[in-house]
């Protein structure tokens, strides 16, 4: 088998056997396939694509690339969540915890951010102390004593796609929904859990600009967890504006503590009661999400969700006073300067590809994955689409660490609002699931 013949088969817009993708795929480990006909089979694939059975031999080869993780001793099941990426998504944060109070295990690898999306790993690490450096047999044990790990993805897990996705990243090859498909499922099927939850976004905030597009993924993704023998169930949701109030990692950490404690803004409630019931669609507990809503209200509002939390901070290092006391353990910014509004009217929107913007540049994010974050800065919005709003209001607060980065802030954040006469219509949270 030569590598030539494969990237002219896809040029002519043939089919690929899972052979052939497994030896492409062990060649891409190995390094014997060279970066220059990688590449060109990529943009061949991005012009010609894949069929759905291609597809899921593709992240099949690259799941087997390298090591995978065997949870089936975990109690079960075991069931692990993913977000295509947004603006304020700290639902991993809520939603891992009701899950694991409400019975299900949840041993999760997430990834950093990237651009204007957050990582979870970096909002993580700005509890004082905690590792997300894990390995697998620590992460195994805590997942068995807790019900809740999360980490950071391992070298050993679809390396695969690790070489490939550097590739796409400066070869114009990276919005491929077969590509893209495979590179997330391949690492959430390395990674063993037996049902997988997926929140694929839509909107300015989101890589999927149309619902249509994100439909497409989504139905993808389940197809080709069904092909692997995984149940997989997913959501569609809007990031046009961002989600809940706070952008940036301490601030979003904080959030999501007073959420636990049924204190959060309604939007990362009703996502994260949503996103917790499909994890238990997916693990076989429920037919739809709604169905375990009232076991997962009660696990909010008893403090068994939050009191999970804990446990999983301090099994992994931090500070468990976290949880209680958010506002004395997490890192704080030294300036914080108000966002007003001169005009009256509503909020029409609010633009969450610009806030992520201005947070990565105030140092809650990275444009390079070697760039340093700054833990306590970031926007905390108090004015959402559909809100009125008049010159007294403050639309947000920007978190900088010097006045000169605030001043800067303020003026783009204020930018991203646009303030209509007319009363706007506010678009729905969550589009479908797809199980």
């Amino acid at each position: 088998m030569d590598a030539l013949d494969l990237i002219v088969a896809k040029r002519d817009g043939g089919e690929h056997d899972a052979a052939s993708l497994e030896w492409l795929m062990r060649g891409v480990v190995d390094g014997s396939v060279p970066d220059y006909q990688l590449a060109a089979w990529l943009m061949a694939v991005v012009w010609h694509g894949m069929t759905a059975r291609e597809t899921a031999d593709l992240t099949r080869a690259m799941a087997a690339s390298g090591r995978q993780l065997d949870l089936t001793r975990l109690p079960h099941p075991t069931v692990d969540k993913h977000s295509t990426g947004g603006v304020g998504d700290k639902t991993t944060l809520v939603v891992g915890p009701l899950a694991a109070a409400t019975g299900l295990t949840v041993a999760k690898m997430s990834g950093r951010g990237l651009g204007h999306t957050g990582g979870t790993l970096d909002k993580l690490e700005s509890i004082p102390g905690l590792s997300v450096t894990l390995p697998v047999e620590r992460f195994m044990r805590q997942a068995a004593a807790v019900g809740l790990v999360i980490a950071g993805q391992t070298a050993e897990l679809a390396p695969a796609d690790r070489r490939l996705y550097a590739l796409r990243d400066v070869t114009g090859t990276v919005q491929s929904l077969p590509l893209i498909a495979a590179s997330v499922m391949s690492k959430k099927l390395a990674a063993g859990a037996e049902a997988i939850a997926l929140d694929v976004k839509v909107g300015s905030g989101a890589f999927m600009a149309t619902e249509a597009e994100a439909r497409a993924l989504a139905a993808l993704m389940v197809d080709i967890g069904r092909h692997a023998g995984r149940r997989v169930a997913a959501a569609l949701t809007m990031m046009d504006q961002p989600l809940g109030r706070a952008i940036g990692n301490a601030l979003e950490v904080r959030e999501a503590i007073h959420t636990l404690r049924g204190e959060g803004p309604a939007d990362l409630h009703a996502l994260c009661m949503a996103m917790a019931g499909l994890m238990h669609v997916a693990g076989g507990n429920a037919a739809q999400p709604e169905h375990v809503s009232e076991e997962l209200l009660e696990a909010l509002t008893s403090g068994r969700a939050a009191e999970r939390l804990q446990r999983m901070v301090e099994a992994q290092g931090g500070d468990p006073r976290v949880v209680d006391a958010p506002e004395r353990v997490l890192p704080a910014a030294p300036v914080v300067r108000p966002v007003e509004q001169a005009k009256d009217g509503w909020v029409a929107a609010v633009d969450a590809r610009a806030i992520g913007a201005v947070a990565v540049d105030l140092g809650a994010g990275r444009r390079r994955k070697e760039d340093a974050v700054d833990p306590a800065v970031g926007i905390v919005l108090h004015a959402k689409v559909g809100d009125r709003v008049d010159g007294h209001t403050h639309l947000a607060d920007v978190h900088a660490r010097t006045e000169e980065a605030a001043r800067l802030a303020v003026d783009r954040v204020r930018a991203a609002f646009v303030v209509a006469e007319a009363v706007p219509v506010v678009p729905p949270l969550i589009l479908g699931y797809l199980t």
